[in-house]
Formats: structure tokens, C-alpha cells, sequence
């Protein structure tokens, strides 16, 4: 290699990185500034935040993009998987796509959640606020991410049918009990709805959530099983407790 060439070889060698280092120094600026949050009701933003961007190398748009496109996403309890929308490199929203909740059941000291079709979709120590806990109602060996396996699949139905009407009417109800003849009992704080059997269900939770500002404050039992508001002559009856 002739003198001239060797310098034009040592010119490219610097330019090449050069023009590697400013790459180099441009993708390390580029970290992302603004993160919004978008479909997470049962955490935080800051709590998502937390999980999906653990750490400072998590933040850098290039890194954040390139894990987003190859690796798993991490699991995050209640949450089915989440979508990262790059509007600029300083600026992502997470889209959180929720589980389906509508109750969960107490099994091996744990707490088993289920969706609308009776599928366990989460098991954990914790109790979440909102979700109803389904007492009275026997079942066998649970497995996650199978349907509960009940003894009586048209009382299932029911409860299912009762906890998605719970949910529609967003009623904070803490424990729903089902006696042996099927009969329903809802503790909402210092309130007990004792609802009866299935019949008229839909009205009977329609009615309850008209009522509940009437009864703000007050403790006792309100009976609506023979609640009918389609019948003119429907009635229900409200107990203090003493």
C-alpha cells in the first residue's frame, strides 16, 4: 500500500468512526421525556410506569423500542398485555389492556379471580377493591386459566350472570353468599342485600342501584327478594340494625 493510499485509508478509518461515535452519542440522547398512560384502572400511572420502565436504560427510546419489538412482555398481575405507541422518541403512551374481573373465589389460601366465563385468569394473595368474593359455591380442584370446575354449572351461571350485572352497574359489593337453596346475600359495608333467587335478577340489581343514594349512611338489611319493578305492586322492605 503506496503512502498516499495509507492516509486516505487512516481518513476513512476516522471519519468511519467518527460518524460511529456521533451515531453512537445520538441514540444514547435519545431518551424518552413524557410517558402517559392510557386503560389501567387498577394501578397507578406511576405504578405502570414503574414496571414497564424499571430502570435508566429502560427509558432510551431506541432500547425501549427494540425490547418492545423482540422480548416478552413482562406479566403484570390483572393486566392481559399492554401496547407501546412511540408518537416521538421523547414521547410514548402505554395502552394497558386489562383482565376481565367480574369475582373471585378462596381457594388454598388464595385468591382466585374469574372472568365472565367462569375462566380463573389470576391467582394472588390479594384482595382488590371493586371484586367481589363468591362464597357458598363448590367446586374442585382449580386450575389457572381453567374454567372452575362446579359442582352445579346452572347456579354457576347465575352467579356469573349476577356478577357482570355488579359489574355493569359498577356496585362496590365485598362478598356475594350463596345459601344451600341458592338464595343470594350481598355485603356492601354496613349494607346486606339479601336478593333471593334468580328471578327478576336484572331489575332486582337495577332497583338496588337506584336505591343506594337513599341509603347512604345507613346500616342495616335491605330484602328485595320479591322485588319486582315491572309488577305495580312490587315492594321491598329495609331493616336498621340496631
Amino acid at each position: 500500500m503506496t503512502r498516499l493510499n495509507k492516509k486516505k485509508y487512516k481518513v476513512l478509518l476516522l471519519g468511519a468512526a467518527a460518524f460511529g461515535l456521533t451515531i453512537g452519542i445520538t441514540i444514547l440522547s435519545l431518551n424518552i421525556r413524557q410517558i402517559t398512560v392510557s386503560g389501567n384502572h387498577r394501578y397507578t400511572d406511576q405504578e405502570i410506569i414503574d414496571r414497564i420502565f424499571p430502570g435508566k436504560a429502560d427509558t432510551n427510546a431506541v432500547y425501549a423500542y427494540g425490547k418492545d419489538q423482540v422480548k416478552e412482555h413482562i406479566q403484570i398481575p390483572f393486566v392481559e398485555d399492554y401496547s407501546l405507541v412511540f408518537h416521538s422518541p421523547f414521547d410514548v403512551e402505554v395502552i394497558v389492556h386489562e383482565k376481565s374481573i367480574v369475582g373471585y373465589v378462596s381457594y388454598m389460601s388464595s385468591c382466585m379471580y374469574f372472568d365472565k366465563d367462569g375462566i380463573i385468569v389470576e391467582s394472588t394473595n390479594e384482595e382488590v377493591e371493586g371484586i367481589p368474593q363468591i362464597v357458598g359455591l363448590k367446586y374442585g380442584q382449580i386450575v389457572l386459566h381453567k374454567p372452575i370446575p362446579v359442582e352445579d354449572s346452572d347456579i354457576f351461571r347465575e352467579i356469573l350472570d349476577l356478577t357482570q350485572l355488579l359489574s355493569s352497574h359498577e356496585l362496590d359489593v365485598e362478598r356475594v353468599e350463596f345459601d344451600r337453596r341458592g338464595d343470594a346475600t350481598l355485603y356492601m359495608k354496613d349494607l346486606e342485600v339479601f336478593l333471593g333467587n334468580s328471578a327478576n335478577i336484572a331489575g332486582k340489581i337495577l332497583g338496588l342501584s337506584n336505591m343506594l343514594p337513599e341509603l347512604e349512611g345507613l346500616s342495616g338489611i335491605l330484602y328485595l327478594d320479591t322485588y319486582d319493578p315491572a309488577s305495580s305492586n312490587t315492594a321491598y322492605t329495609f331493616k336498621r340494625k340496631s
